[in-house]
């Protein structure tokens, strides 16, 4: 998130890490990446030691599934996937603590960058992708990852109708994201029950372990290698939730997917912005930067082509 929350301060994300990570830390510092999570930088003596995220919970996640998804990804790591950088264990061996309404966790601090703020921009980055994507899909299931679930259900168009009923006069986007959802009900009507007949034809699909968000953000590129980070999103899916980076990149003749499964989880993420910008936009904002971001993707949802 760009701005740091309001509901918990530097020194309590540092108070939680130095209490249950066996890692030295005397200073935690928010960093303005990513969108949904929060970060900071945790360090000591002004040197980086650990990437500390912190998750919200429902709808999104449970303590479960985040336990899940975080001790499948250190199993992952463990079996020879190199390119897994997973979460650190606490001092008790589990992977997340509690902070506010949300779960901390921590991962070992990285000298790199990201791959990308968009698609992915080369034949060798792609062919890297394919080469870590099939092996991870190869891998052996770790126990107790979470198993994909649809994200919204049957009836998101009538609860967004319903949603639509009161004006959002929420703040500086409010009435401008209620008018644009509005004038495409219709079409995420037909979105969803796309979404929804395709989800069923998914239990009849091989399942693997997917890390749900590979885009090129998540990938860091170090002195040695191309590794993939944040972990949370890991869950037994058809191979194809992880393919959307390659497709749109032009890269489909690299994965061969199965478009029908292709188009799954394409209208996931679409639906699912859309359902969390829609509750965001019917809340009060202020017009920060997280608010400017969440508006553009709103946007952005709506209008792109199939």
């Amino acid at each position: 998130m760009r701005e740091a929350p309001g509901f918990v301060s530097a020194g309590d994300v540092l108070a939680v890490v130095r209490s249950h990570w066996a890692v030295e830390v005397d200073a935690v510092e928010h960093l303005p990446v990513g969108f949904g999570a929060y970060h900071w930088r945790g360090s000591y003596g002004g040197v980086a030691r650990v990437f500390v995220t912190l998750d919200g919970l429902e709808p999104r996640h449970s303590v479960e599934s985040l336990e899940g998804a975080y001790a499948g990804a250190a199993q992952l790591a463990a079996s020879g996937l190199e390119f897994v950088v997973a979460s650190l264990p606490t001092r008790d061996g589990v992977f997340t603590a509690s902070l506010a309404d949300g779960r901390i966790s921590c991962a070992p601090w990285l000298e790199g960058k990201a791959t990308g703020e968009g698609p992915i921009g080369s034949e060798d980055l792609a062919r890297q992708n394919v080469a870590a994507l099939s092996r991870l899909h190869a891998a052996t299931p770790p126990s107790g990852i979470p198993k994909w679930r649809p994200l919204v259900g049957e009836d998101f168009a009538d609860s967004l109708s319903e949603l639509l009923r009161d004006t959002w006069r929420t703040g500086p986007y409010g009435e401008r994201a209620h008018r644009a959802v509005g004038e495409r009900l219709e079409a995420i009507r037909r979105w969803t029950a796309s979404y929804h007949a395709l989800g069923r034809q998914a239990r009849e699909r091989p399942w693997v372990p997917t890390h749900g968000e590979p885009h090129t953000v998540n990938q860091v590129r170090t002195d040695d290698e191309v590794v993939f980070v944040d972990w949370e999103s890991l869950a037994l899916a058809p191979r194809e939730r992880d393919l959307r980076s390659l497709v749109d990149a032009g890269y489909a003749d690299l994965v061969a997917p199965d478009r029908d499964m292709l188009r799954l989880f394409d209208l996931e993420w679409r639906l699912d912005e859309i359902s969390q910008y829609a509750t965001w936009f019917s809340q009060p904002h202020t017009g920060t930067a997280n608010d400017q971001v969440a508006f553009t993707g709103l946007l952005e949802e709506l209008a792109r082509p199939d």
